[in-house]
C-alpha cells in the first residue's frame, strides 16, 4: 500500500497540489481546458508567419511552422510546469508574430528576423538572472496589479467575442467594431458559441466541477453536427457567417510525422548587418518591452484567478516563472516559430480548477500529441472554445471590487489600464498607459517619492515605446 501511495505523495509535494487546495483530477482537467482554448495557435501561427514572404521573397511554409509551433509550446509549457510549478502555458505570441511577419521580415530574411527574437530572449533572460525583471515586477503597486488583472479579464472577453465573430470590424462606416454581421447575430457558428456560453454559465453558477470543459465538449459536438449537416465552411468575404478560425470536421489525414526542419534556422546578428545597428536595436527594444510586460499582465491575471497572490500582490516562485518565460522567447526564435510567451488563455484552465504546474505538464504533453496529430487540432472551432474566455474574463473583472476608485490618482490609471488593453488588443499597451498616468498623477499630488524609482524608469521606457515611430523619423531610421 505504501509503495502505491509514494509516487502520488511525491507528486503532491513537488507540485504543492494539496497545499494549493487542488487535486490531481482538477489539474488534469485544467490542463486539458488550457490546451483546448489555446490549441488554435498551431493552426493560426502557420497562417501568419508561414505564408508571409521575407525581404528575399522566401516563405517558411505552413507545414514546417505548424511543426515547430507545436514543438515550442510542448517543450516550454512542460518546462514551466516542472521548473516554474505554475499553471501557465506558453506558445508563440499573437501580435508579436504579426509584428515579426509584417514589420520585421519585410526588411530582412527570416533567419535574420528570428535571430533578433533570439537576441531579445537572451537579453530578457539576463534581466531575470540579475533579478531586474523580478524587482520591476514587485515594484508595481498592488492597486495597479489588481487593475491589470481586471483589464486582462476584459481583454480575454473581447478576444473571445472577436474570435467567435460576435464582435467584428465593419467593412465600412464610422464605428471601429460592429455587432455580428451587419449589426445582427447570424449563422450557425454564432449559435454554437451562444450554446457553449450558456452551458458554461449555468454550470459555473451551479458550481459544477469541470463546467468549462463540459461546455467546450458540448459546443464542439454541436459544431461537428452542424458542419456535417450544413456544410458551412470557413468564414470569408463571400461567407461571413462561416467558421472563424477552423472548420469542425475530421480531416482526411489524421496523423503524420512533424516537419521540424526550421529548428536552428536563425542568424543572431544578421539583422544588424542587413538594416543597421540602430534600426535592429529598436526592433529588439520593441520586442523586449512588449514581451516583458505582456508576461507581467498574464502572470498577475492567472495568479489572481488562481488566488495565488499573497497579501502584497506578489506571485509565488516568481523568478522561476520569469526565467522560463524569458527562455521561451529565445527558444521560439531559435525554432523559427516566433517569440514564445505566456498565454493568458491559461486562465481558462485555472477557472476550471488548475492551481499548480502539473496542469502545465498536462497541457505540454497534449502539445506533444499535437505534433503528430496537427490536423486534429482544428476539430475544436473557435466558437466552441472562446466561451471559456468570456466566462474567465467575467471572473477576473471581479478584481475591480478591491480597487480604490474614490482616489482619482488610482482610478484613472486603473481605468486606462483596463480600457486600453482590449481597445488596442495589447496587454503591454494597457500596462504602459496605467504606469505613465500613475506616476504623473502621483507626482502632481506631491507623492513622487512614494513611487518606486524603477516604476519611473519603466514609465520613461514606455513613453519611448509609444513614441517609437516619431523617434525613428527623428533619427532617420526606416
Amino acid at each position: 500500500m505504501t509503495t502505491t501511495q509514494a509516487p502520488s505523495a511525491a507528486l503532491d509535494r513537488y507540485f504543492q497540489i494539496s497545499a494549493r487546495g487542488s487535486t490531481v483530477q482538477r489539474e488534469l482537467r485544467g490542463g486539458l481546458v488550457t490546451f483546448v482554448t489555446m490549441a488554435y495557435i498551431v493552426v493560426l501561427n502557420p497562417l501568419i508567419i508561414g505564408t508571409a514572404p521575407d525581404a528575399d521573397g522566401r516563405l517558411l511554409g505552413i507545414g514546417p511552422v505548424a511543426g515547430v509551433t507545436a514543438l515550442v509550446a510542448a517543450v516550454l509549457t512542460i518546462l514551466m510546469g516542472v521548473v516554474g510549478r505554475f499553471p501557465l502555458a506558453l506558445a508563440t505570441g499573437l501580435g508579436l508574430n504579426a509584428f515579426l511577419a509584417f514589420s520585421v521580415a519585410t526588411q530582412m530574411s527570416w533567419p535574420d528576423a528570428m535571430g533578433l527574437v533570439v537576441l531579445e530572449g537572451l537579453v530578457i533572460t539576463v534581466l531575470v538572472l540579475t533579478r531586474f525583471r523580478t524587482v520591476v515586477f514587485n515594484a508595481v503597486p498592488g492597486q495597479l496589479k489588481l487593475a491589470i488583472a481586471a483589464g486582462i479579464g476584459l481583454f480575454l472577453a473581447f478576444v473571445g467575442l472577436v474570435d467567435a465573430g460576435v464582435v467584428r470590424r465593419p467593412a465600412s462606416g464610422t464605428v471601429p467594431v460592429q455587432f455580428g454581421v451587419g449589426g445582427s447575430l447570424r449563422g450557425w457558428p454564432i449559435l454554437v458559441f451562444a450554446v457553449g456560453l450558456l452551458v458554461m454559465a449555468v454550470l459555473v453558477a451551479r458550481r459544477v466541477r469541470g463546467a468549462i470543459l463540459i461546455g467546450i465538449a458540448v459546443a464542439t459536438v454541436l459544431a461537428v453536427i452542424v458542419e456535417a449537416i450544413g456544410d458551412i465552411g470557413p468564414a470569408g468575404p463571400q461567407n461571413p457567417t462561416g467558421w472563424q478560425l477552423s472548420v469542425p470536421k475530421l480531416p482526411d489525414q489524421v496523423a503524420g510525422l512533424p516537419d521540424l526542419s526550421l529548428v536552428g534556422n536563425f542568424s543572431l546578428f544578421g539583422g544588424f548587418s542587413r538594416i543597421g545597428v540602430l534600426a535592429a536595436a529598436l526592433i529588439v527594444f520593441s520586442l523586449l518591452l512588449a514581451d516583458f510586460f505582456d508576461t507581467m499582465g498574464t502572470v498577475v491575471g492567472v495568479a489572481a484567478e488562481a488566488d495565488l497572490l499573497d497579501e502584497t500582490g506578489r506571485v509565488p516562485d516568481l523568478e522561476r516563472i520569469l526565467l522560463v518565460d524569458s527562455l521561451a522567447a529565445a527558444g521560439g526564435g531559435a525554432a523559427s516559430a516566433s517569440s514564445a510567451t505566456s498565454y493568458i488563455e491559461s486562465a481558462a484552465g485555472v477557472g476550471d480548477g488548475a492551481r499548480t504546474g502539473l496542469a502545465s505538464v498536462i497541457t505540454g504533453l497534449l502539445f506533444v500529441a499535437a505534433l503528430f496529430f496537427t490536423p486534429l487540432v482544428s476539430l475544436v472551432p473557435a466558437e466552441a472554445a472562446t466561451p471559456a474566455l468570456v466566462i474567465v474574463g467575467c471572473l477576473l473583472m471581479a478584481q475591480l471590487r478591491h480597487i480604490d476608485l474614490d482616489d482619482f490618482s488610482i482610478a484613472l490609471p486603473a481605468f486606462l489600464t483596463i480600457a486600453v488593453m482590449p481597445f488596442t488588443f495589447s496587454i503591454a499597451n494597457g500596462i504602459g498607459a496605467g504606469f505613465i498616468s500613475y506616476v504623473v498623477l502621483q507626482a502632481v499630488r506631491g507623492r513622487a517619492r512614494a513611487v518606486h524609482p524603477l516604476l519611473w524608469l519603466v514609465s520613461v521606457l514606455f513613453v519611448i515605446y509609444f513614441a517609437i515611430e516619431p523617434l525613428k523619423t527623428l533619427f532617420g531610421v526606416d
